[in-house]
């Protein structure tokens, strides 16, 4: 009989030893906006994890509602949002049941922008010179959040310019032609972007503060995570790219390279702190 229980003891050891080591699966599920600032964001942390013997599904999605029904529900592990305005509500009504992991950048702005060469710098100046901009602030999807800003803005200031729905290509093309012409002209925009980068432009003052203060994006999880992945997370939590080099990212893609080719050429020009994130060094 104490040979017997011997045995067992010995197995349960055994056993014992080996679990812990099963617990920490090395598969990882993350998500992200299929958007041009969140998307390089994802690829390079996907990348990096990858390269630590990781392997990692990454999903990307349209709507802010899909995604945190997705996380709930364990469809992902991790997401890419910013909490605190752009996806708040999001946050709000699942805050219990996630943990905030770390960010991952900072410096999303939107905002109403004009041409560095037009004579005004505030939206409070919009309405003395509306015959100069055409009596209109070309917008982008009726259903961006940037629109829901913009047109707030056009109620709280009065204005008189009307707010023209279209899309981000449309209100794109508009800024070129009338940049090419040195033309005046108010567009919804965002940064990063990579026409802040193409066109000189600037934010029309914002005194009361209808658009939201620069924004930061993080890695969100389910909670629970960071204990049964401490060493995903110390990665994850190392990773941080500048707003500038996203936005120099999304010039590349403008350019003709698809975001995972962007994605890579801009971790290649970075193997030095990419090799820091994953020795798990702060910056």
């Amino acid at each position: 009989m104490k040979t017997i229980w011997k045995a067992m003891f010995v197995l349960l050891m055994v056993i014992g030893s080996i679990l812990p080591v099963q617990a920490e699966e090395k598969s990882i599920t993350m998500g992200t906006m299929a958007w041009e600032d969140m998307s390089p964001m994802a690829l390079i942390t996907k990348k990096v994890l990858e390269d630590q013997g990781y392997t990692v599904k990454l999903t990307e999605f349209s709507e802010w509602g899909i995604a945190y029904a997705a996380l709930g529900k364990g469809d992902i592990q991790l997401l890419v949002s910013q909490v605190n305005y752009l996806a708040q509500d999001y946050w709000n009504k699942s805050k219990n049941r996630l943990e905030r992991i770390s960010p991952i950048s900072d410096g999303l702005y939107q905002g109403i922008a004009v041409p560095k060469y037009v004579t005004v710098d505030s939206i409070e100046e919009l309405n003395a010179n509306a015959d100069k901009f055409g009596g209109k602030i070309i917008g982008i999807e009726p259903g961006a959040g940037l629109m829901r800003d913009a047109s707030k803005a056009v109620k709280d200031y009065g204005l008189k310019l009307q707010l023209v729905e279209g899309s981000s290509a449309a209100m794109t093309a508009a800024l070129k032609s009338s940049i090419d012409r040195k033309e005046w002209i108010a567009v919804t925009l965002w940064d990063p972007s990579w026409m802040s980068m193409k066109f000189d432009v600037k934010y029309l003052k914002d005194p009361k503060g209808v658009f939201p203060p620069s924004q930061t994006y993080y890695w969100i999880a389910q909670k629970g995570f960071s204990e049964k992945n401490p060493q995903a997370r110390e990665i994850i939590a190392s990773i941080f790219i500048p707003i500038t080099d996203i936005r120099a990212i999304n010039g590349e893609i403008n350019d003709g390279k698809s975001v995972d080719e962007a994605a890579k050429s801009w971790m290649a020009k970075n193997t030095d702190l990419i090799g820091r994130w994953a020795n798990n060094k702060k910056n």
